[in-house]
C-alpha cells in the first residue's frame, strides 16, 4: 500500500520524508490555502523536498473540462512527469480525464463520496480515485465500507486504477483499509505519526537503552565493539 502525506506544511513534510517510507505528497486548494503562501512557491518547495522519484498530487481548479485540461497541462509541465493531476469526480471532470488519458497525463478522480463516482472516474481513465473516508462518515454513511466497495469494483472489473483513500481521523481506519488491500492512503501528519505513537512501545524502547547502559556503561554497540 502506498503512503502519501496529505499536507503542505514544509517542515512537517521534511520531517516525515526523513523518517518514514513515504511515496509522495497530496495537496488540494484548501491545504495550500492554510500555508498562506502562493501555490507555485509551496508546490515548488514540496517538489524539491520529495524529489522527482516521489509523486506529487496537484489539483486542477476550474470546473469545466476545457479549463481542467489547460490546468492539467500546465501543472505537469511545471512540476514534472511524476505529478498526478487531481480532478473533481463530476461530469466535466470525467470528460477531462478521458482527454488527459489520451494525452498521457496521469489523473486522480477526487472528492469521491460514492462507489459510482469512483467507477466513472476509473472507467474514464483515472489512475487514482480518492474517497474521503471521514467526510463520508460525517454525512451519515460508512466511509470505510464505501471505500471497500470501490476497491471491489476496481478488482472485479480489472480497472488499472488505484484507490487512494483520504480524509482519516485515526490510524485504525488506515489499518482496516491496509488489511483489505486498498492500494494507497494519504494521511495528515498527526495520523501518520500515530501509526507508531504508543506509550507501551516507548517504554520498551527506553528500557532496552537503560539496560544496555547499566550493563556496559556505554550508549551504543559501537562503543563496546
Amino acid at each position: 500500500m502506498k503512503l502519501f502525506i496529505d499536507d503542505a506544511d514544509i517542515e512537517a513534510i521534511k520531517r516525515l520524508i526523513d523518517l518514514y517510507p513515504i511515496d509522495g505528497v497530496t495537496t488540494n486548494p484548501t491545504i495550500l490555502a492554510r500555508t498562506g503562501k502562493e501555490p507555485k512557491e509551496v508546490l515548488s518547495e514540496i517538489r524539491t523536498i520529495i524529489g522527482e522519484e516521489r509523486t506529487l498530487f496537484v489539483q486542477a481548479v476550474p470546473l469545466d473540462a476545457e479549463g481542467i485540461i489547460e490546468d492539467a497541462r500546465k501543472i505537469v509541465a511545471y512540476f514534472g512527469k511524476n505529478t498526478i493531476v487531481k480532478i473533481p469526480s463530476i461530469p466535466e471532470g470525467f470528460k477531462a480525464i478521458r482527454e488527459l488519458k489520451i494525452e498521457g497525463i496521469h489523473t486522480c478522480g477526487t472528492i469521491v463520496y460514492t462507489p459510482l463516482q469512483g467507477y466513472l472516474a476509473a472507467k474514464a481513465g483515472a489512475d487514482y480515485v480518492a474517497p474521503y473516508v471521514n467526510r463520508i462518515d460525517n454525512m451519515g454513511y460508512d466511509g470505510i465500507t464505501v471505500t471497500k466497495k470501490m476497491q471491489d469494483i476496481m478488482e472485479n472489473h480489472g480497472y488499472d486504477c488505484t484507490v487512494l483513500a483520504a480524509s482519516f481521523r485515526n490510524s485504525n481506519q488506515v489499518l482496516e483499509l491496509c488489511e483489505y488491500g486498498v492500494g494507497a492512503v494519504t494521511c495528515a501528519t498527526d495520523v501518520i505519526d500515530n501509526f507508531v505513537k504508543n506509550v507501551a512501545i516507548d517504554k520498551v524502547v527506553d528500557d532496552f537503552v537503560k539496560d544496555f547502559e547499566k550493563l556496559t556503561g556505554k550508549h551504543s554497540m559501537k562503543d563496546v565493539l
